[in-house]
Parts: C-alpha cells; sequence; structure tokens
C-alpha cells in the first residue's frame, strides 16, 4: 500500500471568529459531529486521532492529543500530534495514511482545533527568537518576511501592485465564502493595499495574516473501506513531501529560495504530474510575499519572475490558475492550525465550493510553511497533491 490507496471522505469546518465565543472543545466535538453526520460512520470506528501541533491553546499541554481523545471520548490506537507549523495540517495527511498503510488504525479522524485568540499558551522561551531576534528589534514574522521582501526587491525587483493583486483576488474570494471571519469579508482594491499602514517596511497590514479561533477537520480511511462504505466523493492524496531547515547547515544562503525547491518536486514526481498540469493552487499565506515566492518555487515560473507571472495571469476562482479560492489565511483569518487551504482544496475537488466553485478538478496542490528562522527563508515546506476518486 502507499499514500495513494487512502482517501479523505469527508471535511468539516466552522465558521472563522475574530475571537471564539466557544471553548476549543465545544469546536472539536463539532467538527467531530458533523463529520460522522456526513459519512454516516459510528464514532466507535473512529481508531487514529491525528492533530495539528500548531495551537496556541494546547500549546502549553504535552498531552494535548491525548486529552483531546479523552474529551471527545476516542478510544484510539493511533494517536499523534503533527508540529511542524504550518506544514502540520498537510503533514497530518500524510502521517494518517502512513497509520492507516501500517495496519496502526482503519478510520483516522484529522482535527484542526484552535483558539488561540481566546486563550494562547504559546511560549518561546527557549527559541532563536526570544535570545537572537527580538532583544535586537525583529519582533516576529513581519519583520522577518520584511528583510525578506527588501532582500527578494534588491535582487530582482518587486512591483508592489502586483502584491496587491494578489490581496485583491483573495479577499474576492473571501467574500464568497461564509466562513471566512466577518471582519475580513470587506472588499479592498489594489490603492488600499498600497495605502495600507506600514507594519515592518515594506510589511503592510493588508500583506499580513490576522490571527483567528476556529476549527476545521478530516476523516481518512483505505479507498477499500471507502467504497465499500459508498463514500464516493473520495478525495486521494496522491504525492506529498516535506522539508525541514533547508541548507541549515551553510551559514550564508539565499533567503530567497525554500525547502519547496525540493520538496515540491519530489511531490510532483510522486503524483506523476508537472506544475503545468496544476487545475488550482492553495500555497500557504501567512504574508503576500510568501505565495509570490512558492510561484518561483514550485515551478511555475523562474526565481525573479514572480512579479511578471503575477502580471500574466487571472488567479480568480474562474480564471487559468485559482488561488487560495477560499480567502487564504490572509482574508479569511488565520484559524484552525493554519488548515484553510487543505479543507478548501477538499471541499473544490468535492465540488461543494458554491459560487467560488472551479470548473477544472482534476487536481490540486496544497502547500505549508513552517516557522520563519532568521537569515533563512523557512524552516518547514510541505506539498500536497489531491485528486477526486
Amino acid at each position: 500500500m502507499g499514500l495513494r490507496d487512502n482517501a479523505i471522505v469527508a471535511y468539516a469546518e466552522t465558521k472563522v471568529m475574530e475571537k471564539s465565543d466557544r471553548d476549543v472543545w465545544v469546536l472539536s466535538g463539532e467538527i467531530l459531529e458533523e463529520l460522522l453526520d456526513k459519512t454516516g460512520i459510528d464514532k466507535n470506528e473512529i481508531d487514529g486521532l491525528v492533530m495539528a501541533g500548531l495551537s496556541g491553546t494546547g500549546a502549553g499541554n504535552p498531552f494535548w492529543a491525548q486529552t483531546t481523545a479523552d474529551v471527545l471520548g476516542l478510544e484510539v490506537g493511533f494517536c499523534e500530534q503533527v508540529h511542524i507549523g504550518g506544514c502540520s495540517a498537510a503533514g497530518c495527511v500524510a502521517r494518517a495514511a502512513a497509520a492507516i498503510d501500517y495496519g496502526m488504525c482503519e478510520v483516522a479522524f484529522l482535527l484542526f482545533a484552535d483558539t488561540h485568540v481566546l486563550e494562547d499558551h504559546t511560549d518561546h522561551s527557549h527559541s532563536y527568537r526570544r535570545e537572537w531576534t527580538d532583544p535586537y528589534g525583529l519582533m516576529g514574522p513581519p519583520g522577518a518576511f520584511g528583510l525578506l521582501s527588501r532582500r527578494y526587491e534588491a535582487q530582482y525587483g518587486l512591483d508592489y501592485r502586483m502584491l496587491g493583486k494578489l490581496a485583491v483576488t483573495q479577499r474576492s474570494h473571501a467574500l464568497l465564502n461564509e466562513n471566512a471571519c466577518e471582519k475580513l469579508r470587506v472588499p479592498i482594491t489594489i490603492d488600499d493595499y498600497m495605502n495600507s499602514r506600514m507594519i515592518a517596511d515594506p510589511i503592510r497590514l493588508l500583506d499580513c495574516v490576522m490571527r483567528a479561533d476556529g476549527a476545521a477537520g478530516l476523516m481518512m480511511m483505505s479507498r477499500k473501506r471507502a467504497k465499500q462504505k459508498g463514500l464516493a466523493k473520495a478525495i486521494i492524496p496522491i504525492g506529498y513531501a516535506e522539508l525541514t531547515n533547508f541548507k541549515g547547515g551553510e551559514n550564508l544562503v539565499d533567503v530567497t529560495k525554500s525547502g519547496h525547491e525540493i520538496c515540491g518536486k519530489k511531490a510532483l514526481d510522486a503524483a506523476g504530474l508537472t506544475i503545468k498540469d496544476i487545475a488550482s493552487f492553495h500555497p500557504y499565506d501567512d504574508f503576500i510575499i510568501a505565495i509570490l515566492l512558492q510561484f518561483e518555487a514550485f515551478g511555475f515560473c523562474k526565481a525573479g519572475a514572480g512579479v511578471q507571472f503575477i502580471r500574466d495571469h487571472d488567479f480568480s476562482y474562474n480564471g487559468d490558475l485559482p488561488l487560495n479560492t477560499g480567502g487564504g489565511q490572509i482574508s479569511a483569518g488565520q484559524a484552525a492550525c493554519s488548515s484553510h487551504n487543505l479543507v478548501e482544496a477538499v471541499r473544490q475537488l468535492q465540488g461543494e465550493a458554491g459560487k467560488r466553485q472551479v470548473k477544472d478538478t482534476r487536481n490540486a496542490l496544497v502547500t505549508g510553511i513552517g516557522w520563519i528562522n532568521y537569515g533563512r527563508n523557512w524552516g518547514s515546506s510541505a506539498a500536497l497533491v489531491l485528486v477526486p476518486e
């Protein structure tokens, strides 16, 4: 067996909230209940729990996955929490598939629930940031992406209005997504983007992701079991790869590069596809510049040609390369352990995206970005290729 012998049979998602009005356990229960209703599976059939570790709520609890199993009343033979930052959601799919292949479980519940605005227990005390960057004024990701943007601009040139085009496209998609955070469901123009206040020069407010609360989940099993249960809208993972600490052993690196150059090729090779075959693109987006960099890293265009690529293409849901059709994290809100792009890709391939439904559902490419470290691009990269059964 292998990755493609497994299936995502259902997805569930709460509305993204600026601040949750419900406890994280309530949100988790809502996701589980919706998945059970959609699939007709009995809760006792679930014998695998795979959770994204990108959780502010659960950050202080070393037994978060076990505690969640207890609260939800799940008895599982495989209990896992994936800790690769914003790659964790895609990484959960690969690990659930591996567990099913190995016989450690038969039905896996993938849970992405977080209320890190309501209650954040994240502790950076034993990280490079506390010792090496915060004391010098580089306060977190906006500063790091500001430096990264300036390096890219010096190396290749950068038309910020083209970044604005991406911001406007994603916001337009969020307006069609009823689950997007209401605070962000406001139309914007490229001029609005250009005139938004500076956060960490040249990073503007409308470049940045906004933390929010919410939950999402997937149900996975073997393709054989899915067919036996009559679950016809199965989505198949056919290629996956990840990489952590890209060029970590080198003292001086090109920060405009990332591990996506390697894991993207591996995932596409495993899927038997080329980048030109990709029907819709769902990149991790904590900052707009990250999307441009991924266009280049995955080979949609050459290094330094990202601006022209943006200028030449239509990224709307009915364009030639649909991009983050749910709004992306930047326009829907950074919630549910950064699983938004994964859940949206599954929704699109199942043909359930409503007014923003893409025409071409042959496949979807989902990506992840882990943490960003000083003097590098980002610490973890992931790529996942999905197709409908």
